[in-house]
């Protein structure tokens, strides 16, 4: 089934919103739950009917969308750590596409959490320790890794460091599901107006999106 310009802009916005929420929590030691929570929840959302229902309710990354505007146009600014780890998640996600065996251990993996989670709240701490240690053990073994900078006061705390890695393996679900839905690098190089406005379009629809803290 062919996919829509705003198909691909919900997906590459699902990718910079788990990006952005790596960010906050690495220099503030905190992320809004709200936009934490779409992110881990298209991990579990194998059979999607359609792509906006991988990430949630309507405007469920519209965080996400506010950043590929700001990137794109550099308003407010953009943010170059922010763009490190699109750009790697990026590149992660073309290398696993070769690596069937990596592929179906993290399948696996998250069939074995989903099963395990229950009744859980997807940002219970069991549930976000079972994604990282997906994480641990295979994205993280890729070259190169992806290398988180923040306040080391953050960065050492556990807790923290999961909630990293899940959301690390939730960014190459979403990269993963923007070229599933003919995503290419060369449009967002390429194709800025294109993507502005399908971003500007989906944030209008979202009417009850929340604002970023």
């Amino acid at each position: 089934m062919p996919h829509s310009d705003q198909d691909r802009i919900i997906a590459l916005a699902g990718l910079h919103q788990a990006a952005h929420c790596v960010l906050r929590i690495a220099n503030r030691g905190s992320v809004d739950t709200e936009q934490m929570e779409p992110c881990l929840y298209s991990l579990f959302q194998i059979d999607a009917e359609d792509v906006p229902s991988v990430f949630g309710p309507p405007g469920a990354v519209a965080t996400g969308a506010r950043q590929v505007i700001a990137q794109l146009t550099g308003q407010p600014e953009r943010n170059v750590e922010l763009t490190r780890y699109v750009i790697t998640l990026l590149k992660h996600e073309r290398t696993l596409a070769g690596r069937g065996d990596m592929l179906a251990a993290i399948a696996d993996g998250i069939e074995a959490a989903a099963a395990q989670r229950g009744d859980a709240h997807l940002l219970d701490q069991a549930v976000i320790s079972r994604l990282a240690g997906i994480y641990s053990a295979t994205i993280s073994k890729l070259e190169p890794r992806i290398i988180v900078r923040g306040n080391p006061l953050y960065l050492q705390n556990q807790e923290n460091q999961e909630r990293i890695r899940a959301l690390l393996l939730a960014g190459i679900r979403a990269a993963m599901l923007w070229r599933q839905c003919g995503g290419r690098r060369m449009q967002i190089l390429f194709g800025r107006r294109k993507l502005l406005d399908s971003a500007r379009a989906y944030l209008s629809s979202g009417t009850s999106a929340r604002q970023p803290s």
